[in-house]
């Protein structure tokens, strides 16, 4: 992980509350479960809701914050699995990132 210092002026807008999606993953059923958050919520209890709800399947998953770019909806990962979870070992893109 590199770190470096920034100018927050480099910004043009911030926003306070976000939308969030969260998927999970049952891989060996190749079945996926996605999930809109319609509330408002701090990430850190989406967090751990997500891992809770998740390992009490025995599922990973993937946090995801709603963006919109040019007036189109786009995701940004936040946590959990990268990539595709289906590729399978060796696929390289489904390891699942450790959050805490």
């Amino acid at each position: 992980m590199e770190i470096r210092s920034v100018d927050p002026r480099d910004t043009v807008w911030e926003r306070d509350r976000a939308r969030y999606r969260v998927s999970f993953w049952d891989v060996p059923a190749g079945a996926a479960y996605e999930y809109e958050v319609v509330s408002e919520v701090d990430v850190d209890e989406l967090l751990v809701w997500a891992a809770r709800f998740g390992a009490e399947r025995g599922w990973s998953y993937t946090v995801y914050a709603v963006v919109a770019e040019r007036g189109r909806a786009g995701l940004v990962r936040l946590a959990g699995v990268s990539g595709d979870p289906f590729a399978g070992e060796g696929g390289g893109n489904g390891a699942v990132v450790q959050t805490s």
